[in-house]
């Protein structure tokens, strides 16, 4: 049996909020362990910030974080640059904007 589009439609609304309120929580979390390691008290530019950002969840994954300076060309870093974004703005801001 299919489902009619306004009940996918409804699905989808709910799937993206359930997205945006955890994004939310994940983005005040690292912000949060940012503020408390003293990150929102450096003078960084915010790509330089998310390039650590990208190379420390590297470590985490069990890669090799790049050594290049911070910066990062195009490629897989795009694909993930919003929620990165997000957390890299709430460590410098203190605010999380998802």
């Amino acid at each position: 049996m299919k489902k009619p589009s306004s009940k996918i439609r409804d699905e989808i609304a709910k799937l993206q909020e359930q997205l945006k309120a955890a994004e939310t929580r994940e983005a005040e979390r690292i912000g949060r362990i940012a503020l408390k390691a003293g990150l929102g008290e450096i003078e960084i530019d915010e790509s330089e910030l998310q390039a650590a950002f990208e190379d420390l969840a590297k470590r985490f994954r069990g890669g090799k974080a790049a050594t290049n300076g911070g910066k990062r060309g195009g490629g897989a870093a795009e694909s993930n640059a919003s929620s990165t974004q997000d957390a890299s703005g709430a460590a410098a801001g203190g605010t999380a904007e998802a």
